[in-house]
């Protein structure tokens, strides 16, 4: 697809602590970024981390005003820079997952007679039913969720229909909870949305639809039938349909940018507001994953992306609609035992050089001789278990490891069970896969060493500090030509690459492949041990 270079595409991102943009021009070539910080830019608010913790400790929220007067802000700011919005063809973006908005009635004429010579929060002052947004990071709805999982038959039934067991932090477990604690203000609210949508709503100067992607995260929608669960809406609240009307293609074309912008910030009559989704739908577009792909976030919490074809929901992990292309799947695993796990190791067995430890991986042949770790030293998600697990070739446990078998075995669990429960979830190496490795584990490349040889694919490094962003501006331009067949892929094609790291070692299939079934094995063990 050929794009004039002077023209420009915007991905904004509305995440936990900071409202984010970036353009790019027709090259892709990002030419400008932004950021407006919740706690430092907007102090009003008074929140930590963007968000309010309540005093249960469990239920969080985010003031949906300070959304809207950061995008005032950030706009000010580009406007103030010099930036030019006549350049800009398309617009889209994405939202922090499963936080929810409550519209009050009136609202959506408020949003389509905006008035271009006043700030977008003073208009919509009285717009929301519900002032503080519940966020992902709530976990307040753990009745909602034992009540919807109960009337549908169960954790797997709901997955079966949804993509994930019930979550507290899921949308319909949320807009359950204020429809039975909140009900004045439930009654109040004409239009339910996402923060994705939200978030649209205001560039569209109406009531944006969700989008399949982030429609995914609520435990609400059919993920096969792409339409709300009948069995689901009703376990939730009577007629809820009516406040969230029926869900699009995450690559639809909302219609173009309210006359609000065209006005006070100069956007052209023509610039297209393409749906928003969720931030990590957003990640996968913005690292440019393929069918067959899967992206490891190394971090505090270790994250796994998958692009995969045929979804086979469990009650572990989640699997969304795919942002990119509305035939696939992206599943996500999130592991809480990451790199303070390997920090701790690092510490306890290398001194704490980063050098020692790789020099100690090095040192030990791949497959560890059969030493197979597990090492959960907080509660993990994925499974539900926790403690450190030692086995030696026969499976019999043993208490230590010798300092190199124990770096080994860390490296190598942690990677064994990033492919067990990718596969459960119907994960498949196809011809072509690459392993996109981010975060910061991912600049040790005796680490990705390992990676690549349990997967058996090579390992390419990204930059992905602003991912969600730039899956936004990249989801924009794709927009504009994905009704005519053109695919994600070719639409970013002059994007800029990962970079290869390292590559499978020879033979290294025919040690992970038997080492896989017994991690799976052991892990089992270790699960019915712990909850036992």
């Amino acid at each position: 697809m050929a794009a004039p270079a002077d023209c420009c595409y915007l991905g904004f991102d509305f995440s936990t602590q900071q409202l984010k943009v970036v353009a790019i021009d027709g090259n892709l070539q990002v030419t400008n970024q932004s950021n407006v910080q919740f706690d430092s830019d907007l102090p009003e608010f008074r929140t930590q981390g963007g968000v309010h913790i309540h005093e249960d400790r469990l239920t969080v929220t985010s003031p949906v005003h300070m959304w809207v007067k950061a995008l005032d802000l950030i706009l000010e700011k580009m406007k103030n820079a010099g930036f030019d919005f006549s350049n800009v063809k398309a617009l889209s973006g994405s939202g922090q997952q499963h936080g929810s908005v409550y519209w009050r009635k009136g609202a959506r004429q408020a949003l389509q007679h905006l008035d271009p010579g006043r700030d977008l929060h003073s208009m919509l002052q009285g717009s929301f039913a519900v002032q503080d947004s519940p966020v992902w990071m709530d976990s307040s709805t753990t009745e909602q969720c034992q009540c919807l999982e109960s009337a549908v038959g169960g954790a797997q039934q709901l997955a079966d229909i949804t993509g994930s067991r019930a979550y507290e932090r899921f949308t319909g477990n949320q807009i359950a909870k204020i429809h039975q604690f909140q009900t004045d203000k439930y009654n109040e609210t004409e239009r339910i949305s996402l923060v994705s949508s939200f978030a649209a709503s205001l560039f569209l100067g109406d009531y944006a639809a969700i989008d399949y992607s982030d429609g995914s995260g609520m435990n609400l929608m059919d993920i096969f039938t792409k339409k709300w669960s009948q069995p689901c809406m009703n376990a939730t609240v009577p007629q809820l349909a009516e406040k969230l009307k029926e869900p699009k293609p995450s690559t639809a074309v909302l219609g173009s940018v309210s006359p609000y912008f065209i006005e006070r910030f100069g956007f052209p009559e023509d610039c297209k507001v393409v749906a928003f989704t969720g931030d990590n739908p957003g990640s996968l577009a913005g690292m440019r994953l393929q069918e067959g792909d899967i992206a490891v976030s190394l971090g505090t919490s270790d994250t796994v992306f998958l692009w995969i074809k045929e979804p086979r929901p469990t009650v572990e992990g989640h699997i969304f609609c795919n942002p990119v292309d509305c035939h696939s799947y992206m599943a996500l695993i999130c592991y809480k035992n990451g790199s303070l796990t390997r920090e701790r190791i690092r510490n306890e067995c290398a001194e704490g050089s980063w050098e020692g430890f790789s020099r100690a991986l090095r040192s030990v042949p791949i497959g560890n001789n059969g030493n197979i770790g597990i090492y959960f030293d907080a509660m993990e998600i994925t499974p539900p278990a926790v403690g450190v697990h030692r086995f030696d070739k026969h499976g019999r446990w043993v208490a230590t490891f010798t300092r190199e078998v124990e770096i080994r075995a860390l490296v190598e669990g942690q990677f064994l069970a990033k492919r067990v429960h990718a596969q459960k979830l119907g994960y498949k190496i196809i011809p072509g896969t690459r392993v996109l490795a981010t975060g910061g584990a991912s600049s040790n490349k005796d680490i990705l060493q390992v990676l690549s040889d349990v997967f058996n694919a090579p390992v390419y490094t990204i930059d992905v500090a602003n991912s969600a962003c730039l899956g936004g501006a990249y989801r924009a331009m794709h927009g504009l030509v994905a009704e005519s067949g053109v695919s994600f892929a070719e639409a970013v094609r002059k994007a800029p690459g990962a970079q290869l790291a390292v590559t499978p070692t020879t033979g290294a299939e025919e040690i992970y492949g038997p080492l896989l079934k017994r991690y799976a094995e052991l892990e089992e063990k270790v699960l019915k041990d712990t909850t036992g």
